[in-house]
């Protein structure tokens, strides 16, 4: 394995773990993950460009395994912004749909290439240097359209479809995650033995606010989760529906004072705070 390209694999990691504990807005964490990616192709397209592969089982490795996992990540955030940003604001059934639809083209890509994941998934070798070599197209393999447009220098006939495959299974797993959000029952929550229904009596846009100040200060699990749990604890605690709050956090930053609710509960705990002290 070329260290240099290994090496930044590793750096590649933690600065996306890095962006992950630093940006706790799913947009923004999102949007930076994907220019970081973009910047690491970046500079392994100008380094295997300029340094030639010691081997071919090298340029094998690099094609087959390396760029691959690199690239479906970038495919994956991609898609991920994609598809949080059409989700659809409506009850619970209609987001269901949505993300099934979404679970579905996932299923048209295995169906059109059940052969190259089953080359994959049994860890096969024997055509790895048509598949894995620059310079190798044979039109009597299946390969598509970006094999034909990719710069011949940084690419090969069937790395993207790697790419693809991994960034499929990545997004097949947060679906599947968002699917399991939606089927859990919003339970009323336990105080002792009885149960006791809140109700939230403020505006649903100072929830979110709320939620937002509490997920950037990391009280909660040192703000390691991730603000759609957070998110789903309150609507679970209120028994409510917030429905796009990633939107209503975007009409919060545009207000002329982002911090409306947060600051009119710093005030009143303040006069209550004299209030007892006189």
């Amino acid at each position: 394995m070329d260290p240099y390209a290994s090496n930044r694999q590793v750096i590649l990691d933690k600065e996306l773990e890095q962006i992950a504990k630093t940006f706790p807005d799913f947009f923004q964490r999102t949007e930076k993950s994907i220019l970081c990616i973009k910047e690491c192709l970046q500079v392994l397209k100008e380094y295997i460009c300029n340094h030639p592969f010691e081997s071919i089982a090298q340029e094998i490795l690099f094609f087959k395994e390396i760029k691959p996992t690199i690239y479906g990540k970038l495919i994956f955030f991609v898609e991920v912004l994609n598809i949080e940003s059409k989700r659809p604001v409506g009850n619970t059934c209609d987001i269901k749909k949505y993300l099934l639809k979404e679970q579905k083209k996932l299923r048209s890509f295995f169906d059109e290439n059940v052969e190259f994941y089953a080359y994959c998934r049994n860890k096969s070798t024997h055509l790895d240097e048509k598949y894995f070599i620059r310079n190798k197209l044979d039109r009597c393999l299946c390969i598509n359209d970006y094999a034909v447009d990719a710069d011949p220098c940084f690419s090969t006939t069937h790395d993207y479809k790697v790419a693809r495959i991994l960034a499929n299974d990545m997004l097949n797993n947060y679906l599947n995650e968002q699917l399991n959000l939606l089927d859990q029952p919003k339970e009323q929550v336990l105080m002792g033995t009885e149960k006791c229904k809140f109700v939230w009596t403020e505006s649903k846009i100072a929830l979110v606010e709320l939620i937002y100040g509490l997920h950037t200060t990391g009280c909660i699990n040192n703000g390691s989760g991730d603000i759609k749990e957070v998110a789903h604890l309150f609507e679970t605690i209120f028994n409510i529906e917030l429905g796009d709050f990633y939107r209503t956090f975007m009409e919060i930053k545009t207000r002329q004072n982002p911090t409306k609710f947060l600051d009119t509960m710093r005030s009143a705990l303040n006069h209550k705070i004299e209030e007892q002290d006189e």
